[in-house]
């Protein structure tokens, strides 16, 4: 993300727990007590993709591309103990700022290093991941480079073979954005479906979508039922229903890609 004013809002129900603002932005909410909790509706759907990466327990190797205050790595490294994780973030004063503010355990195993996404996961090694999550905004938006085809043939090209892919976007009515990153997502994996509220699917509000691909089967089933009792409950989307939702929008490439749209003044009732 952008480097902006990046502040810190504590949450009065958990002692040592905060939301990280930039610009006044809600980023990413840590609870150093308990970094396993997930406040976020999107990162919850993220962290389901986790638990359902491999059985309960056993280490992932995990590249986060969109550093933010760990939210996602603490939480691989509290579920997955021994877990490699390499965090990309962009801006090196926030890196800075959180590692002062929201201390890493010794024993996470997380490392940080500040640089570009696409730079960073264009020399990473063949086969290096069981994971790649791609989260990066910058002033709200995700940046155009980071939404082709070339892009995510990049984090296939990462992943082991059974690796998972995970990428989450912000779009609101009419969804041509969204739509044209399932049509990207789709050129590169086999396998690929989407998390969301059904308010945001139909086009009612603006919100997080998440969607997940693979070169395996996904395991549909099992992320229909835990996003279907989280606390804002989604649906997930693949097949038919996926292909419905596509209408026929196009794979984006370097040449056509765009930034995603800017939500809307005062979305977040934190600043307008």
């Amino acid at each position: 993300m952008d480097s902006g004013v990046a502040e810190f809002l504590p949450d009065l129900d958990r002692p040592r727990a905060w939301t990280l603002l930039i610009d006044g932005t809600p980023q990413s909410h840590v609870d150093l007590d308990d970094p396993a909790y997930l406040e976020f509706e999107y990162v919850r759907r993220l962290g389901h993709v986790v638990d359902l990466a491999a059985p309960p327990g056993l280490p992932l190797r995990v590249l986060h591309l969109g550093g933010g205050a760990l939210t996602l790595a603490r939480y691989v490294a509290a579920t997955r103990p021994r877990s490699g994780q390499q965090v990309v973030e962009v801006d090196a004063a926030l890196v800075d700022l959180v590692r002062r503010r929201l201390p890493l355990e010794r024993t996470s195993r997380i490392r940080v290093r500040t640089g570009d996404a696409r730079q960073v996961l264009s020399r990473a090694p063949e086969g290096a991941f069981d994971l790649v999550v791609a989260d990066v905004f910058a002033a709200g938006r995700t940046p155009a480079h980071l939404t082709s085809v070339e892009f995510v043939t990049a984090a296939a090209r990462a992943l082991r073979a059974d690796g998972l892919y995970a990428a989450n976007i912000a779009d609101g009515a009419p969804l041509a954005f969204a739509r044209g990153q399932v049509a990207t997502v789709r050129a590169v994996f086999p396998y690929v479906c989407m998390i969301a509220e059904p308010a945001v699917l139909r086009g009612r509000r603006f919100g997080n979508l998440v969607l997940v691909a693979a070169h395996r089967e996904l395991p549909t089933a099992v992320l229909t039922r835990l996003t279907a009792t989280d606390p804002f409950a989604a649906r997930v989307l693949y097949g038919r229903e996926l292909d419905d939702f596509v209408a026929g929008a196009v794979p984006v490439t370097d040449v056509t890609a765009e930034a995603s749209p800017e939500p809307p003044p005062g979305l977040f009732g934190l600043r307008a």
